[in-house]
């Protein structure tokens, strides 16, 4: 018997890695002599790159590079088993969580530490990039991150624009001739999983804007301001970004990266699926395992059960997800290729304590799992 545990992190407790291996013991204690296939996942999101080079055998590279506030942070890029592939998470360098809530101003945070990951990434060799561009601090439309790259962002009298969106509707024109030539030659896949434009109501301002510190009359001004950037892109890239969906996504992030760079946007799912060769995976399988920290009806617009089911169900495979909660929605689970799903919770806790013991629970709804699947064998 072969079985592809393919989870999600369960977000606070325990990494994409730990779920597997926790499902993967307890299946072991029913089914001792089978095959297990532990395949970490993600979406796009916090954990993207820790998922990928668990799933492809690759290595983190820790790298100091400029914050959001402009400060040096230490980050990281993953590169994967491929030694040809690096996934990058953009709030490693340029996440919410790296700025104190006093000091929240998307006015001034830049996205140029995100840039100097992709550069290390194309030091390291790398001829593909995935970024997943979810956790931002900033509205500068990945204005740094180009700047980081080589692009010139000039104002009318032939000065670099500094940093924030607030700078961007200093912005007179861009030069791209000392852009890396690297670019060129470089896949970058953007993880991405909103469809906001870049301006209008719910354009990066409008929506985001506030989580990230901006008052209603700066997200009146930053929407003017990735405006009028994206009219200087059309006009001196020949690229159209301003109404593209996911185009607003990490503040403008995702509009920056297809001008720049040529990036393509996907579903988060989609590309780690590729990425970690889930399908060739799924096919040797008897049964799939997924699972992430709650299933609930956001699971079907594309987190990573959903993404696991999908592929599993064209290859006619049961699949069976383990939750720390079932929520609202949950029962719609068969509608996306889930056969059947499991919470951890085995009596009355708390949700702290859920999750603090949530791999113990984990391997211990596994176990119980498994001697159902064996029972179930008889019937065969």
């Amino acid at each position: 018997m072969r079985l592809v545990i393919a989870p999600d992190s369960f977000k606070g407790s325990a990494s994409a890695k730990e779920v597997a291996q926790a499902i993967a013991d307890g299946l072991k204690v029913a089914f001792s002599g089978a095959e297990f296939d532990l395949v970490p996942m993600a979406d796009g999101g916090e954990g993207t790159v820790e998922a990928l080079v668990a799933a492809t055998g690759g290595k983190t590279i820790a790298k100091r590079v400029t914050g959001p506030l402009g400060e040096l942070v230490d980050a990281f890029f993953g590169i994967l088993g491929d030694g040809e592939t690096a996934a990058i998470e953009m709030a490693a360098a340029a996440g919410l969580h790296l700025v104190p809530p006093e000091k929240r101003n998307p006015l001034v945070t830049t996205t140029y530490g995100v840039g100097e990951l992709i550069k290390a990434a194309l030091d390291s060799g790398c001829k593909r990039v995935i970024v997943g561009i979810g956790g931002s601090a900033t509205n500068d439309g990945g204005a740094g991150m180009a700047q980081a790259l080589g692009a010139k962002l000039l104002d009318e009298n032939g000065n670099e624009i500094g940093f924030g969106g607030g700078e961007l509707g200093k912005l007179a024109r861009i030069d791209i001739s000392t852009l890396d030539s690297r670019l060129k030659e470089t896949e970058i896949l953007v993880a991405c999983d909103v469809t906001n434009p870049l301006t209008g109501p719910n354009g990066a301002s409008a929506v985001y804007g506030p989580q990230k510190g901006a008052t209603p009359e700066m997200v009146k001004l930053l929407d003017e301001n990735l405006r009028h950037y994206a009219e200087i892109i059309r006009r001196d890239l020949g690229v159209e970004v301003e109404h593209v969906p996911g185009a607003g996504a990490a503040g403008g992030l995702g509009a920056g990266l297809m001008a720049f760079c040529q990036a393509r946007l996907k579903r988060g799912v989609e590309i780690v699926v590729q990425a970690v060769g889930l399908e060739e995976r799924v096919q040797k399988a008897d049964l799939v395992i997924t699972g992430e920290g709650k299933i609930d009806f956001q699971t079907g617009f594309g987190k990573v059960p959903y993404g696991v089911a999908q592929v599993a169900k064209r290859y006619n495979k049961p699949v069976i997800a383990i939750a720390g909660q079932l929520g609202e929605g949950s029962e719609k689970c068969r509608n996306w290729g889930i056969d059947a799903c499991f919470a951890i919770v085995n009596k009355p806790m708390s949700e702290q304590e859920a999750m603090t013991n949530a791999l113990a629970l984990l391997k211990r709804t596994a176990e119980e799992l498994g001697w159902l699947l064996r029972a179930l064998r008889t019937f065969a």
